[in-house]
């Protein structure tokens, strides 16, 4: 279907729409179980379509992989991925790869073991599955104190990873431990939680691993989309995989052993390290754990929003996050049963400090900070929400939207504020996306329950 646009919604829902006009073409409802809510952790969301030839691909809440035809909306195959019962859902846009559709689980915040499966996409057959918690015997185990805790350790995966077509890897941040406010039932790093991991794409074999937060306590999940570039780093070039984490530190990684190059903070309010180590370990400081410590709050010095890379002018672009809250970890309450949330505390925000949030341009040869775009500051009594995910081009611009509803457009060099629109509603989360239509470049972006697209001026054939 030429000019087509899919879009995903909440509750699973989908369309395809006329990119010219918004018209409708076809729509998608799927038959959600009464109770679904009881398992997804963080509302009825869905974060976009793989799609492959003829074929678009949805991850479902009641934890199902569906193909529908591009054409028609029509369902193709429908394959359970997993049980909600053990608080299995999938919120996060598949990963298409070759001959693969490649999804993961979210459900961290309750007990549960995260997955990630790679699916045939013509007959929707299960290729292969690797666990982000490793069984008793396997590697990682020991870093956690029994079976029977690891094995409702969390380790959700609910962001679209990248694909690395040289080394046939895939990559996927992981997201945090279960529970995820109190470590002392869990004491050890609880791998592979807060990691990211690259995996063999034929195979599902882990190649190496990374882990940004070990024994993390603040639910800080690395649940961002893992950027690839080529850089020059101490004057050799390398290919890296990028990550500004929820912690607060920008990572760049070789993306082909795993090896740390760069790890520095991109927040002001990085202060639960000192700094990462030559082994890659933070040197976490000693006094986190005091009562009166100013630490991220939950939502971390980042979120799932997308970031983005400008490879001509070597900028990496992301959405930062200052806040200040003090922690307040709880026992929780036994028996754990599987597929249950596990509360487990929380956070207060710091009276008197102010929150904002921030697009920000590192240089990520050095992980120094170029220039920033600050948003309106919050009060302490107001919890920070999230504000938009990033899209850069070719042309030296960068897109975005903040959480009052404003879209903007900056030049990447200086940051100069280039123009802005207000949409009506937060822009919250998502990435806009940029196509071109009838020899017409457009810019579309979401924005509550709307999309506004725009688009350069039309010109005659002739020009």
């Amino acid at each position: 279907m030429d000019g087509g646009m899919y879009v995903t919604g909440n509750a699973n829902t989908a369309w395809a729409l006329d990119a010219r006009t918004a018209r409708p073409i076809w729509s998608y409802r799927r038959n959600l179980p009464a109770n679904y809510s009881e398992s997804v952790c963080c509302g009825p969301v869905n974060r976009g379509f793989g799609i492959l030839g003829d074929r678009l691909y949805m991850g479902t809440l009641d934890a199902h992989l569906v193909a529908l035809d591009r054409k028609t909306g029509r369902v193709i195959w429908d394959v359970a991925v997993g049980d909600p019962k053990n608080a299995n859902a999938i919120t996060m846009a598949p990963l298409v790869v070759k001959n693969k559709i490649i999804v993961g689980v979210a459900g961290g915040d309750f007990a549960s073991r995260g997955f990630i499966d790679a699916y045939d996409a013509e007959s929707g057959e299960r290729a292969w599955r690797i666990y982000t918690i490793p069984a008793a015997g396997q590697p990682g185990s020991e870093t956690w104190p029994s079976e029977e805790t690891a094995l409702r350790g969390g380790g959700a995966v609910w962001a679209t990873g990248s694909y690395a077509p040289a080394l046939n890897l895939v990559y996927f941040g992981t997201g945090n431990p279960n529970p995820d406010y109190y470590g002392d039932d869990r004491l050890g790093d609880n791998l592979f939680t807060c990691s990211l991991l690259a995996i063999d794409a034929d195979t599902g074999k882990l190649r190496w691993h990374y882990q940004f937060t070990p024994h993390d306590v603040h639910d800080w999940d690395s649940a961002h989309v893992p950027v690839q570039a080529d850089l020059t780093i101490g004057g050799q070039p390398r290919k890296v995989i990028m990550v500004a984490n929820r912690n607060g530190f920008f990572y760049v990684l070789d993306r082909e052993t795993g090896k740390l190059l760069v790890g520095k903070p991109f927040t002001d309010n990085t202060n639960w390290a000192k700094e990462i180590g030559a082994d890659g370990r933070p040197i976490v400081l000693d006094d986190i754990g005091k009562a009166d410590a100013c630490l991220q709050e939950n939502h971390g010095g980042t979120n799932f929003q997308p970031p983005s890379f400008d490879p001509v002018r070597r900028l990496f672009f992301v959405t930062a996050h200052e806040t200040c809250a003090i922690w307040e970890p709880r026992k929780p309450t036994p028996p754990i049963a599987m597929g249950r949330r596990v509360p487990s505390g929380g956070r207060t925000l710091v009276a008197g400090r102010d929150q904002y949030a921030a697009l920000r341009a590192i240089d990520p040869a050095t992980g120094e900070r170029r220039w920033e775009h600050r948003y309106r500051a919050y009060p302490s009594t107001v919890a920070l929400d999230l504000t938009g995910g990033i899209m850069t081009t070719a042309s030296g611009l960068v897109f975005t939207g903040d959480n009052e509803g404003y879209f903007y457009a900056f030049d990447a060099t200086s940051g100069k504020e280039l123009w802005r629109f207000q949409v009506g509603a937060p822009v919250w989360g998502g990435a806009p996306i940029s196509f071109l239509l009838d020899g017409r470049q457009w810019v579309v972006t979401p924005a509550g329950l709307t999309l506004t697209a725009f688009a350069l001026p039309q010109t005659s054939r002739s020009q």
